[in-house]
């Protein structure tokens, strides 16, 4: 949790408890904006754009807050499309860059003019009409690769082998293609400047080998995103600025004064540490080892339990010098749902309040309902220090919704 949104929202917080209940994620709108001006501001002087993940952080009003912005929106699915467009997104706002893509989802993302990554060849050949602008997704492969999230190109089930990227080009400029993007993203969470820029470079220089072989142009060079935040306390930020100016020598270098259009599709980045979920202790127990659990569970964060990625817990108002190691747990019938394993915190008791930091990507957004432990709301901290609701919680209602009152025959 950064200084800025921490000064902002302790005084207050208590107040917010007390009034609203927990748990609930909320996030820092003008620590978001923040950031997405400063990746801008780290590029001036060529041609760039960030098209937010939509994956990341999936709430309408922090999607519609960065486009006024001027950010465009990276989907990967026809809902999320479709959330892109009810916001006011069309065309060159929106980049679709999927995965097992049907011919049904392709049609839905030229339908509303989006950009259209294609991430397997076979599909390339099975669509009958290309659109204007064709792009290729390189497969994650060599030393820039190293990522135990992205893997290799003999594990990745992203991406064309970059041995087979000149052959679709070739295919594509004989099916009457005149205008070429690339898209590459080679790490995933990745805090070293160096990896990172190495990773990007690759594009680039990939980019550059094929127009020349091929005699095409590339109206731009996608270098995904996979920048990391410093989920451990003691971690250094990323070095944006480093890495943007690398970028730009590197562009520079192999394209001259002709320059394509930089894209990134950061979404971690831009809000993950800008959120946290809020939560209270509700006991305090010993089972061999000692447990503290909050009223929060995994269905609210789930990266702990899935591959036991680090988030900080803090205990914000609790001032007892003694601390213990424990278990931070929800309420999950599923021994997995742990915040923190064998973690030192302070000595809490029921009723305390819980911070679970970096929650503003890949929180919410990975929810579910299992056990019936509903997701939790959603709220925003404004310039002004006001705090407002951008989704309810969720209620008995929604968790039957789409179950009909009588049952419909289906043959």
């Amino acid at each position: 949790m950064q200084h800025c949104f921490a000064d902002r929202l302790l005084p207050i917080l208590q107040n917010i408890v007390s009034d609203y209940g927990t748990p609930f994620h909320i996030y820092d709108a003008h620590a978001i904006v923040k950031t997405f001006h400063a990746m801008n501001a780290a590029f001036a002087g060529m041609p760039f754009k960030q098209y937010f993940a939509v994956k990341a952080l999936p709430n309408p009003h922090v999607l519609s807050l960065l486009l006024t912005q001027g950010s465009g929106l990276d989907c990967s699915s026809p809902v999320e499309l479709q959330l892109a467009r009810s916001l006011g997104a069309e065309g060159n706002d929106i980049v679709f860059t999927s995965n097992n893509t049907s011919l049904r989802e392709y049609q839905q993302a030229l339908d509303c003019g989006a950009i259209f990554i294609f991430d397997d060849r076979s599909f390339f050949d099975s669509v009958a009409d290309l659109p204007n602008l064709v792009a290729f997704r390189i497969a994650p492969h060599g030393v820039n690769a190293d990522s135990k999230l992205m893997g290799d190109s003999t594990q990745s089930k992203f991406g064309v082998p970059i041995e087979d990227l000149e052959q679709v080009y070739t295919d594509a400029k004989r099916r009457g293609a005149t205008r070429f993007g690339i898209h590459g993203m080679m790490c995933a969470n990745e805090l070293d400047v160096n990896k990172a820029l190495a990773a990007a470079v690759t594009v680039i220089s990939t980019a550059a080998v094929l127009g020349r072989r091929l005699d095409i142009d590339f109206e731009f060079i996608n270098i995904g995103g996979g920048l990391g935040i410093p989920y451990l306390p003691d971690a250094q930020p990323f070095d944006f600025e480093l890495y943007a100016q690398g970028i730009k020598d590197s562009v520079k270098s192999h394209f001259g004064s002709d320059l394509p259009r930089i894209v990134m599709e950061c979404g971690r980045y831009v809000t993950g540490p800008h959120g946290v979920l809020v939560s209270k202790v509700v006991s305090r127990m010993h089972k061999g080892k000692e447990i503290v659990g909050l009223d929060a569970s995994m269905s609210s964060l789930m990266r702990p339990a899935l591959y036991g990625a680090y988030h900080h817990v803090s205990f914000p108002y609790v001032t007892s010098n003694k601390n213990l190691r424990c278990d931070v747990v929800g309420s999950l019938c599923e021994n997995f749902d742990k915040f923190a394993v064998d973690r030192v915190i302070p000595d809490v008791k029921p009723g305390d309040i819980a911070l679970v930091h970096d929650t503003g990507a890949h929180g919410h957004s990975m929810g579910f309902t299992y056990n019936g432990r509903l997701r939790p709301a959603e709220l925003m901290l404004l310039d002004d220090n006001s705090v407002v609701e951008i989704r309810r919680a969720e209620t008995f209602d929604d968790y039957i919704a789409t179950v009909p009152v009588r049952m419909r025959l289906i043959s």
